[in-house]
Formats: structure tokens, sequence, C-alpha cells
């Protein structure tokens, strides 16, 4: 059995989780995996890791441990639950990449906290693409030491910021990122589409914008590489950048911030979810806009039919 100090854990292999633990494979880290899904264990296994068989087992076997999960009820479960991280005789550190919310953060670091292990609340951003070419956006918060130690190990997966001590800051900033995200489609979208009822190129459009001062993310990455292809396939769901806002809300309420703009974001991926489902690729966005309008962002090399 490997030594637990040499050891990492990592809890989660899902469209993040998975291209993240495989990026520290290939580094030579030794990685102690697990997830509920047997595939994903398996996948990586074959790339050199070694599977645990529960969330307890890789907190009996390494000092620190990774985790990516989707939402924060399974961070606390899998964290704080019985059989979870807290009740683990190896685990030391604790480095969640998951996107939970401050609130959530700090419980959770609390309880670990008692059981003598650190925690290290680190969001990322970048999508599956930066998960894959290791150029996330890190976002850590927590005690300086533990970051310091860690800091080689989360250079493998991006380009890490360390944005404070305070337990939750990093969540903090997460959900400032992926609020302006979220808003970015869905003005985009409707934009889009208005230029296209009025008989604008899509290409043309983008070209424009993304030479003035309306580019963001969704007109120089996911307008012309997800949906004028009409392939949807960013690997983010609609239903979790709806839950990231609603969290972005609540944050902003317990904070005092006054949030005109969030709100009207928050309904509209509400009605994506309610339109598309949860687990649609949060760039269907645009086909609200699209019914409503009866034309379509179709780029001049998609197919005929979705």
């Amino acid at each position: 059995m490997s030594d637990t100090g040499d050891m990492i854990g990592f809890i989660g292999l899902g469209n993040m989780g998975g291209p993240m633990a495989s990026r520290l494979v290939e580094a030579g880290h030794k990685l102690l995996v697990f997830d509920t899904v047997p595939e994903r264990v398996s996948q990586l296994v074959e790339r050199g890791a070694e599977a645990a068989k529960s969330v307890a087992d890789v907190a009996e076997r390494a000092e620190t441990v990774l985790l990516s999960l989707p939402r924060p009820e399974t961070v606390v479960a899998v964290a704080t639950g019985h059989g979870g991280l807290v009740d683990g005789s190896a685990i030391k550190v604790c480095v969640d990449l998951s996107t939970t919310g401050s609130r959530t953060a700090r419980q959770v670091a609390e309880a670990l906290n008692a059981k003598s292990c650190a925690m290290l609340d680190s969001p990322v951003s970048g999508g599956t693409a930066g998960a894959r070419a290791g150029t996330l956006a890190v976002m850590v918060s927590g005690p300086t030491d533990a970051f310091d130690a860690l800091k080689p190990v989360l250079d493998v997966i991006g380009n890490v910021f360390y944005v404070g001590e305070k337990q939750g800051l990093g969540q903090t900033m997460k959900l400032a990122n992926n609020v302006l995200s979220a808003a970015a489609m869905a003005m985009t979208s409707e934009a889009m589409v208005l230029g296209a009822k009025a008989g604008l190129q899509p290409e043309v459009m983008l070209d424009v914008i993304n030479a003035g001062s309306g580019q963001n993310t969704a007109t120089s990455d996911k307008f012309p590489n997800r949906i004028l292809p009409r392939k949807f396939d960013s690997g983010f769901s609609a239903g979790l950048m709806h839950k990231d806002v609603a969290l972005f809300l609540e944050e902003a309420e317990a904070f005092e911030v006054p949030t005109w703009i969030g709100h009207a974001v928050r309904h509209i991926w509400q009605f994506t979810v309610a339109q598309e489902g949860a687990d649609a690729d949060f760039t269907t966005i645009v086909k609200n806009s699209e019914r409503w309008a009866g034309v379509e962002i179709r780029g001049k090399d998609a197919p005929a039919n979705d």
C-alpha cells in the first residue's frame, strides 16, 4: 500500500473531476479515486490511478483529498456525513474544487477543523476544455500553510489565485464569476436572435462584437463553437448554472447587496431548466429566444437538424 503522505485522494470524477484527476495522474501523482459511477473509476485506473472502495476508504488512506462534486448538499454529505471524510484517520487537508457557496464552505471547514483537518475552498472556472488543458482558474481561500504546501498540486490543474485566508472567499469569487457568465449567455442569446431575425449573418455579428466592446465568453467561445454548429456540448448543464446563480443571490442577500439584474438572470435560467431540462447543456438557453422569435442561430456549416 502507498504511503498516505504520497497518496492524493480524489472524489468525484464527472465532467470536471475526471479531467482534473487525469492531469494529476499524468503529472506523476499517486491518485486514489472514488466515484459512485464505477465506469468513471475504471477509466482513471486504466490511466494509473488506484481505486478506493468508498469515501471512508479514501480518508483512511490519503492525507490530502480533493473533491469535485455537483451540489452543496453532496459536498456536505461526503465531507461530514456518516462514513464521510470526518471519519478518516489519515486525512489532513481537504481541497474542495466544487461550487457550493460560502456558507457551505464554512460549514464543512468547521466540521473538518474539529477533526484536525484543514480545508481549502478552491472552486474552479474554465469548463471542461479548461479542465482537460490544465488552464482552469483556481480560486483558493483557507490557511496559508495548507495552500503553500498544495500549490504545486493545484498548479497542475490550472492558474491558481489565492484570494485570502477567510474561509468561503473562494466561493464568493467563483459565484461573482459565474453570474457574469450566466448573464453573458442570456443577453448574448437575445442579441444574436435579434440580429438573425433582422437578417444579419451570425458569423458576421460575432466578428463585429468580438472586435468591439460587446465581447464576452459567450461571443468568443460558446456561440462560435457550441451554438452556431448546433452542438450544444459545452459539458456544463443548465441546472448547474441555475444553481450557481441561485447561490450568488443567496450570497448577495446575506451581504445586503442589491441584485436587480441577478434576479432577472435567475428567472431566465429557471425558465431554461423548465423548457430544456436540468441536464441539458447550458448553451441551450438560446433556444428560448429562438422559439419565441421563430429563427435559429445556425452557422453556415451546421447540420440540417440539431
